[in-house]
């Protein structure tokens, strides 16, 4: 049986009147990697700061490693690694001294781990580099490195991603799953709903309430049952508003240079024959299939 190393019953924090993170329930299985979907300000960074005992539940449990989070918050940090949404990097230190430091934090003096690492998260030939000289993709691969560098078999990682370029980001996953296939689980918050997808679980998070959690295709077979189309029409403002009002249709929005339209009802035909006989040029309209992005908008609906 798979081994639960998160386990969340009704986790809640408030703060004042505002509900922050509200009743949420989930567990995490050795080895997965979670993904934690939300918008800035969902409750995300609340949530893993509950499981790292830096914030205190206002009603619920949770344990970490079989720990509690709130009674043995220092087992736990020992234990995990964290990397933060803005994580402290001395700009007047090289990538090596700044590993060696925070690898010194966890009593970690081994300079061939701290060489192993480096090599780990791609940033072998700069330990002379300063890290004010660094890119932002290369300083969030020096903050996954002090993430790693005491060797954790859980690794909570809060928006890695935010501000990367998209190749960046791409080898970032690529890194990830490299340590998953190590035997590290991990759980990470994201709002980029195309990185939900790389996720063997995705929990959907809104307003501090966690809507679902599932692998994506469960996800998208289960909220989205309409079918998905891609209009191509001219003009498409016109169009929106057409398909808009038409019954039959749930959802209808911009994608680009096209039109999205989610319906269970309406076919082909019908909407090609409404926007052309009012004056809407369609090109073609085709199948599509569900996103994670139509199961938020879905959900969050």
């Amino acid at each position: 049986m798979t081994e639960s190393v998160i386990v969340v019953e009704n986790l809640t924090r408030k703060f004042g009147d505002f509900v922050a993170v509200d009743h949420i329930n989930f567990e995490v299985q050795a080895g997965e990697v979670v993904g934690y979907l939300g918008p800035n300000g969902s409750g995300k960074t609340t949530t893993i700061r509950m499981l790292l005992g830096l914030l205190k539940p206002s009603d619920g449990k949770a344990t970490v490693l079989g720990y509690d989070v709130f009674k043995q918050s220092e087992a736990i940090r020992a234990r995990v690694g964290y990397m933060s949404q803005k994580f402290a990097i001395y700009d007047d230190l090289t990538t090596l001294e700044n590993l060696t430091f925070y690898g010194g934090v966890y009593g970690i003096n081994d300079k061939a781990r701290i060489q192993r690492t480096l090599e780990l998260v791609g940033l072998k030939g700069h330990e002379k580099t300063l890290t004010r000289d660094m890119s932002t993709g290369w300083r969030q691969r020096l903050s996954l490195g002090i993430a790693l560098v005491h060797e954790p078999k859980l690794l909570f990682l809060d928006e890695p991603t935010s501000g990367v370029d998209p190749t960046a980001r791409r080898a970032f996953w690529d890194l990830i799953y490299e340590l998953a296939e190590g035997g590290v689980t991990i759980l990470v918050t994201t709002h980029y709903m195309d990185e939900a997808e790389y996720c063997e679980r995705v929990g959907v998070m809104r307003d501090g309430k966690l809507l679902a959690m599932d692998t994506p295709t469960n996800l998208k077979k289960s909220i989205i049952t309409g079918d998905v189309w891609e209009v191509y029409a001219h003009p498409l403002e016109k169009g929106l508003e057409i398909l808009a009002s038409m019954d039959g249709v749930e959802r209808v929005g911009l994608a680009g240079d096209h039109l999205r339209v989610i319906s269970s009802k309406v076919r082909k035909d019908a909407m090609q024959s409404l926007l052309s006989r009012d004056g809407v040029s369609v090109e073609r309209i085709e199948r599509g299939e569900p996103t994670l992005e139509d199961v938020f908008l879905a959900l969050a609906r």
